[in-house]
């Protein structure tokens, strides 16, 4: 009981990617690197589509959210890493920690069911073009667009406060480089099966309803697709999901890897290389894939590049 009364109120310390002073220099300058490009990619993105008039569709409304979702997504996580890369103490506070993992749960739920909405509006564009404009109208939009975000918050909430409620022992050390589930249910002292009850069941549940809602809706738009008798209709129906799919492989793969296995030191080792792809790569992706493969978004970034010229040329 007393191991336990020593740990109330004490500093997580988060070990990180690594103890080696010159590969943390490194490391820094690489993550501060993708961070800063994440910022102006996703920032950038979001300012195309709010100031663009062919920009203000269905689609792009998704996109804008799920921009802003990866911005907040990489902040929660990067600059604190960045600190601790420099830092000889890499603590954390016990309030620091619970406000970390309780965005890190509730942004991932977010940008799950986010993606699952862009796959319905590209269901509805495809298979339903005459209807798109009243199915997809700004109520809808509306709502598919806060729904992930409540049901992100309300889970992630309730998520964070049951670990919480677990007592911690011994060094408080954290096997990774920001507070989440796996690596801090492994220092608990307490009993932890009603946590790792729930976290798998909200992480499955989540998991699989989001990509069923995704799955169903690329089953029902290839067979649209297939039944095209125009060549040309067929691939200008691809094109339009191809960045959405490269979108969802990306994250979906790299979360069903680490969420999906009992927590173990083995697996939380392995969970530190996994999370660098979706906390730092897929947030710097996701405006890079939906830039350079998708052409309103070309003709917008040539049509803002020729008017700040012409701007210049006019001063």
């Amino acid at each position: 009981m007393s191991l336990q009364n020593s740990t109330v109120g004490a500093d997580f310390i988060l070990l990180g990617l690594t103890d080696d002073p010159l590969l943390e220099k490194i490391l820094f300058a690489l993550f501060l690197v993708v961070y800063l490009v994440t910022l102006v990619g996703n920032l950038g993105l979001i300012l195309l589509i709010r100031t663009d008039p062919h920009l203000q569709t269905p689609m792009y409304f998704f996109l804008g959210h799920l921009s802003f979702v990866d911005i907040c997504y990489s902040s929660n996580v990067t600059p604190n890493m960045l600190h601790h890369l420099l830092a000889e103490r890499k603590a954390v506070s016990r309030a620091g920690c619970f406000t970390q993992c309780l965005l890190f749960i509730a942004l991932v739920i977010t940008e799950f069911y986010i993606l699952a909405a862009m796959a319905v509006d590209r269901y509805v564009a495809i298979c339903s073009p005459l209807h798109y404009a009243t199915r997809m109208s700004r109520d809808v939009c509306a709502s598919l667009v806060t729904f992930p975000y409540v049901f992100g918050f309300v889970h992630g909430l309730s998520q964070t406060v049951l670990t919480f409620r677990l007592s911690f022992c011994g060094s408080l050390e954290i096997n990774h480089f920001y507070c989440a589930d796996p690596p801090l249910l492994v220092l608990a002292c307490s009993d932890t099966r009603v946590k790792k009850t729930a976290m798998f069941v909200v992480a499955g549940f989540t998991l699989s309803s989001s990509l069923s809602v995704i799955l169903l809706s690329y089953l029902f738009i290839f067979a649209a697709i297939l039944g095209m008798r125009s060549a040309e209709g067929r691939r200008k129906a691809l094109s339009t999901c191809g960045s959405h799919l490269t979108t969802v492989t990306i994250f979906y793969g790299t979360l069903f890897c680490m969420y999906l296995r009992p927590p173990s030191e083995k697996s939380v080792e392995e969970s530190k290389i996994i999370a660098v792809f979706y906390a730092f790569l897929s947030p710097m992706l996701n405006p890079l894939i939906y830039s350079l493969r998708n052409k309103d978004v070309i003709r917008a970034l040539q049509q803002v590049t020729k008017g700040n010229v012409f701007q210049k040329i006019k001063i």
